[in-house]
């Protein structure tokens, strides 16, 4: 039997508000950070990582059968439903097998495929690989792309020749999600990360310059805050955010010219947020100025910061997003925690409501490019419908299917039941939840739960269909998404209700729900397994502290677990924008109490805990490798069972894992072989649903 790496304990303390902490592992941040040159530290991580091997290696045969399992439910040869956008059409396309795909166009009027980005050829010599993103100019003549090749989310931008397939000599170093042609296609702007990976300001690059000679088009002062730029619909204007997670304000630059002064629609405002489209001269702005669940006003460009409600802010109605075409406004929203997509004539002001049959899905827009449509490109999916993507015909409000995501192994949706659940959480408020599982699951307590969520951010959790799931489902798991506070499934409110002085709320949320589910006979305590990433692992990290006995397997990849540590480091990269989160703890006492009490790291305990598995990744400039590591060393000095915990670093990636659709993958299985070891569910109860 293998032997877990021990790390050793160096004496390490710091006080705060009159508090001192010991933090006997903190030397596992290399001081060199982000580069990770510390014998002492390379040494720790590669022990840990042979000890996961050498821990999973008798399962290997399971991770292999999970591993085909999911593969089998994979089109080889998958590709995107093709868009139009000016006189081209586009889309992506794996060749059969291929790890990464490739992206295509051609003219609209008819005429060859032609590859514009191969992404297999670029990534052959890459251990990881990443697109990061991509733009065409607008005379269809350019293709400016940016690729990270380590996981750092450090990315180099280049701009290629459409006609010749030859790269320009144009290279931006350290690019950082953002970028905006200028309408005559000779220059872009575009945000960068500075050395601490925080993006502060936009740049105006011309085509044959050296980066050095790019112009400073705005630049943010405040440390909290960052800069992000994109595109009106109606491609008149480049919109210039900055802010944090509660305030910002929007500049508009005309993409006719980039030399302009950038217009600020309306000063920042404490706790304000808006942002902004525009259509034929005239703004609209979504803003929560009045109403915590947002409203729109229009105004005109000449005139930024005078505004005329258009759509007055309700409690049922959240509204998600604004989108101006020439021919009409498409506002996302959600009803009572239901996506809607609703469309508002400009005329006559009228509105209506595309339809979906299901009682709990995820609806949106997808790609729609152009300005003047007469259709609509949507997204939709249900936990048992798999992702569908869908043109609505304005004219007759039809939807065309285009396109319902094969499951080449079969898939047989009725086979598999979904609900939508309210759990009382302990302070009176009703959590939604939405669960799946077979029709032949029994809630007698003899099966499995697997429940998972995110609560951070508000980001919602959608009610999403996971092909890699039916390897729980035939396995006898009921799977759960708990739809906690701190993201906004039931409005911005709900997001505010778990976050800085709330946070709790989230935690408390998590295990009510497990509780709940519990109560109805869908597992019986120790049989219910749990995962979540990056903030959505603190939320492991806390459950685990606090009611370890109700979860026999936890999975917490890239785990934001030490937290007040990172909170109180304003060096790092995301600290400063983050305080809107959790608070300051340096300069705030009662936030740093706060945090204190409940960040999973420094509340690690005496006492029995469930089987662990925790990720990270060495190059992520998000959750540093650290965290996981250190939470990892304090529960093997700390716990009091003897309950698998594994860890596992990716040593050339960062927050997302490893890339390629196959090898992350892999990862998956692996985490899937886990939890059913841990809980000897290995075999499937039933053969899976096969339709061949």
């Amino acid at each position: 039997m293998s032997k877990a790496p021990i790390a050793k304990r160096v004496p390490h303390s710091f006080t705060r508000h009159g508090v001192t902490i010991a933090d006997p592992y903190a030397w596992l941040r290399d001081p060199s950070y982000p580069n990770v040159t510390e014998a002492d530290v390379l040494d720790y991580l590669k022990a840990e990582n042979a000890y996961f091997e050498a821990e999973m290696k008798p399962h290997q045969d399971l991770i292999d059968t999970i591993f085909a399992e999911m593969k089998g439910r994979i089109k080889d040869d998958e590709s995107s439903v093709p868009q139009k956008d000016g006189d081209y059409v586009y889309w992506s396309a794996f060749d059969a097998g291929g790890q990464y795909p490739k992206w295509y166009r051609r003219l609209a009027k008819g005429g060859p495929d032609i590859v514009i980005l191969d992404e297999p050829e670029m990534a052959k010599d890459h251990e990881f690989f990443r697109l990061g993103g991509h733009a065409v100019s607008p005379d269809g003549r350019l293709l400016a792309y940016a690729v990270d090749t380590n996981g750092s989310e450090r990315y180099v931008l280049k701009v290629r020749d459409l006609d010749t397939g030859m790269d320009l000599p144009d290279v931006i170093e350290n690019w950082r999600y953002g970028l905006v042609w200028a309408a005559d296609s000779k220059s872009f702007l575009y945000t960068d990360a500075d050395e601490n990976w925080r993006s502060k300001t936009v740049w105006h690059h011309k085509l044959g310059e050296m980066q050095s000679a790019d112009r400073i088009v705005y630049q943010e002062s405040e440390l909290e805050f960052s800069v992000s730029v994109g595109l009106t619909q109606s491609r008149a204007f480049a919109a210039i955010s900055t802010g944090d997670s509660d305030t910002n304000e929007v500049r508009l630059i005309p993409t006719s010219d980039f030399t302009a002064e950038p217009v600020l629609i309306s000063p920042r405002k404490p706790d304000r947020l808006y942002d902004v489209d525009e259509r034929e001269g005239t703004l609209y702005i979504r803003v929560n100025d009045t109403h915590v669940n947002f409203r729109i006003v229009t105004a005109p460009v000449s005139a930024p910061g005078t505004w005329t409600e258009l759509i007055a802010g309700d409690e049922h109605h959240y509204l998600l997003s604004l989108t101006s075409f020439e021919n009409l406004l498409v506002i996302e929203e959600r009803i009572d925690g239901l996506s809607q997509i609703r469309l508002r004539d400009y005329a006559d002001g009228k509105d209506r409501y595309i339809s979906f049959k299901e009682a709990s899905y995820v609806a949106g827009l997808g790609n729609n490019p152009e300005y003047k449509v007469d259709r609509l490109r949507l997204s939709y999916q249900s936990m048992v419908t798999p992702s569908t993507v869908y043109d609505y015909h304005l004219a007759d409000a039809r939807l065309e299917t285009l396109k319902v995501r094969e499951i080449p192994s079969g898939y047989d949706a009725s086979q598999y039941v979904t609900e939508r659940l309210m759990a009382p959480a302990r302070d009176g408020v009703m959590v939604p939840i939405s669960i799946v599982y077979r029709k032949d699951f029994k809630k007698d307590g003899s099966g499995f739960l697997h429940i998972y969520a995110y609560g951070a951010y508000g980001f919602a959790y959608p009610p999403n269909f996971s092909a890699n799931r039916l390897s729980l489902l035939d396995r006898g798991f009921a799977c759960a998404i708990a739809h906690i506070r701190g993201g906004d499934d039931l409005g911005y409110r709900w997001y505010l209700d778990g976050k800085l002085d709330k946070r709790t709320n989230t935690f408390n949320d998590f295990v009510d729900v497990t509780r709940f589910l519990i109560d109805q006979g869908y597992a019986k305590a120790g049989h219910v397994t749990a995962a979540g990433g990056s903030a959505g692992g603190e939320l492991m990290g806390a459950i685990v502290n606090q009611a370890p006995s109700l979860y026999g397997a936890v999975a917490a990849h890239v785990p934001f677990v030490d937290v007040l540590n990172t909170m109180l480091d304003d060096t790092l990269p995301l600290t400063p924008g983050e305080w809107s989160q959790w608070g300051n703890p340096i300069t705030d006492k009662k936030a740093f109490d706060y945090i204190r009490s409940y960040s999973p790291y420094d509340n690690v305990t005496a006492q029995d805990y469930p089987a662990l598995l925790i990720t990270g990744g060495l190059n992520d400039p998000r959750v540093t490798y650290w965290e996981p590591a250190k939470w990892a060393a304090k529960l093997r000095a700390t716990k009091t069972d003897n309950n698998t915990l594994l860890m596992k670093i990716n040593m050339g990636a960062g927050h997302g894992g490893k890339s390629g659709r196959y090898t992350s993958l892999q990862e998956s299985a692996e985490e899937y072989a886990f939890m059913l070891t841990q809980m000897g569910a290995v075999q499937p109860t039933i053969a899976p649903v096969s339709l061949t």
